[in-house]
């Protein structure tokens, strides 16, 4: 496994670009404040138990008028109570819904970090170079419904399980993996974070930190551990993981990357033309106070 463990240079490359382009990114400390507080314990598989190593939310502040104010984080929001968050229901999308994955879209593609991943991926021979195309693949990778479970209808799709989260059975967490999500569920009290996961002490993260392994119950399922970019846009986390998703035809891709200061694991499921689930994991971050 040698090959997928050295970070791809150009797409570290194309990555750092999105980076340096997201100016859509919450600041940490001045946009937001995290509260790191403990380390997270072990959770046995299929457990739903956890001990609790942080008392307080993780956000203890977002500057929500930023969220409002900002295009791509209102439709962003808008669409986070469209899905029926178990599998097996059924999802009905209504005309109002299809018309806000379209906005979301629409106003993703207005932003410099769209543009760019765009011409790479045209660059690369993945996408229409035709914008309207463009977007009719984006909303097939992220917005096509598909069955996640066998026995049901069309119960799932990228974006719900990347980006909203979704339970399976009753019985386990899938996907949540988005920070905007992540703080909205917490202030409604149906998130409780439960502490950061590291491997070791040297491995432990701080509050600047805009990808963090995390550890939480949510609608009383407990997720042992779960990556997530902090503060960055949703138009960068989908450029991001359209890069990947199309770079690839693997049913599971997992690339490491440096993306700023940050050594991540990229990894992305497929679903057929659709994504599956999508996250990182940190590796490590270079900017440790030793």
């Amino acid at each position: 496994m040698a090959r997928s463990q050295q970070a791809s240079q150009e797409l570290t490359e194309v990555l750092n670009q999105l980076w340096g382009l997201d100016t859509n990114r919450f600041r940490p400390g001045t946009d937001y404040t995290i509260s790191l507080q403990g380390r997270a314990g072990y959770v046995a598989q299929g457990s739903n138990y956890a001990r609790d190593r942080a008392k307080a939310p993780l956000f203890s502040y977002v500057n929500e008028d930023k969220l409002k104010s900002i295009e791509t984080y209102a439709h962003f929001i808008n669409l986070l109570d469209n899905y029926e968050t178990s599998t097996g229901v059924s999802e009905t999308v209504t005309s109002e819904e299809l018309q806000e994955n379209k906005l979301f879209i629409d106003a993703i593609m207005e932003t410099d970090v769209m543009k760019c991943a765009h011409q790479y991926l045209v660059r690369k021979g993945q996408s229409p170079s035709d914008r309207a195309q463009f977007k009719r693949q984006l909303y097939d990778i992220w917005f096509r419904l598909y069955h996640r479970d066998r026995s049901g209808g069309e119960d799932s799709c990228g974006f719900e399980h990347v980006f909203v989260g979704e339970t399976k059975y009753g019985k386990e967490i899938m996907g949540l993996h988005n920070w905007v999500q992540f703080y909205l569920q917490e202030k409604h009290d149906h998130v409780d974070y439960k502490g950061y996961k590291a491997r070791d002490n040297k491995d432990t993260p701080d509050e600047d930190d805009h990808v963090l392994n995390l550890q939480f119950s949510w609608k009383g399922l407990v997720k042992p551990v779960g990556g997530s970019f902090i503060g960055v846009s949703p138009e960068f986390e989908v450029a991001l993981f359209t890069i990947i998703f199309l770079m690839s035809t693997e049913k599971m891709t997992s690339v490491v990357v440096k993306v700023d200061e940050y050594m991540l694991e990229l990894v992305v499921y497929r679903h057929g033309r659709s994504i599956g689930t999508s996250f990182p994991k940190l590796l490590s971050s270079n900017n440790r106070d030793l």
